[in-house]
């Protein structure tokens, strides 16, 4: 089964209907520069509104390692996701179970960024954009990712209701992730794209 994340919640309605909806992840964005971004006290609230089995996953992008240290502490978070610049060693200092994400510009290989995190818990495929860490809503070649692959990838940048399927035929992730593809306007989510994004992931199973 293809598990599914909803990210850049910044509402905890929006996170409660997610889950209801089937997802099996939410998102909390604490990137200054996104419009998804949300404060220690508005993801507080989100992460303890959920119910139990959903993972909460702490999105960070070149933070300085106090902040991630006391953001740890003030929400609850299930793994964390940089989608930066940082290096492994960067990473694993928290030692928290995380995802790297990786901007797949040209040249980028799955294999080279396997080999460069080979302690994080899965790989986040990300279109690539020069000016933005994520959420560009940007698709890349998803004929790019290599098969057989044992670490979990999950897939994201630009993915919607209507070419979700057709993405996970070709790339066979352990997950997908969508965030503009689910949005009524920047950093608010829609109730009915929710839904059918979930529902077109769960229609091929």
């Amino acid at each position: 089964m293809v598990r599914i994340k909803i990210c850049g919640i910044t509402r905890p309605g929006d996170g409660e209907f997610a889950a209801q909806a089937g997802a099996d992840a939410i998102g909390l964005v604490f990137y200054s520069r996104s419009s998804r971004c949300v404060t220690v006290t508005q993801a507080g609230e989100i992460a303890r509104r959920l119910p139990p089995f959903i993972t909460r996953v702490g999105l960070f992008v070149n933070h300085d390692p106090d902040q991630v240290t006391e953001i740890c502490k003030e929400v609850e978070l299930d793994l964390l996701q940089f989608h930066g610049d940082e290096t492994a060693e960067y990473c694993e200092q928290f030692g928290r179970r995380y995802v790297k994400a990786v901007r797949m510009a040209p040249g980028q290989t799955v294999t080279a960024a396997l080999e460069a995190f080979p302690g994080a818990s899965g790989l986040l495929l990300d279109g690539f954009d020069a000016s933005l860490y994520g959420g560009s809503g940007r698709i890349f070649d998803w004929q790019r990712i290599p098969k057989g692959i044992e670490k979990p990838l999950i897939l994201a940048g630009g993915l919607h209701a209507g070419n979700v399927a057709e993405a996970i035929g070709i790339a066979s992730p352990y997950a997908v992730d969508v965030s503009s593809g689910v949005e009524s306007g920047p950093g608010v989510k829609s109730d009915d794209k929710i839904r059918q994004f979930i529902k077109s992931v769960r229609d091929i199973e």
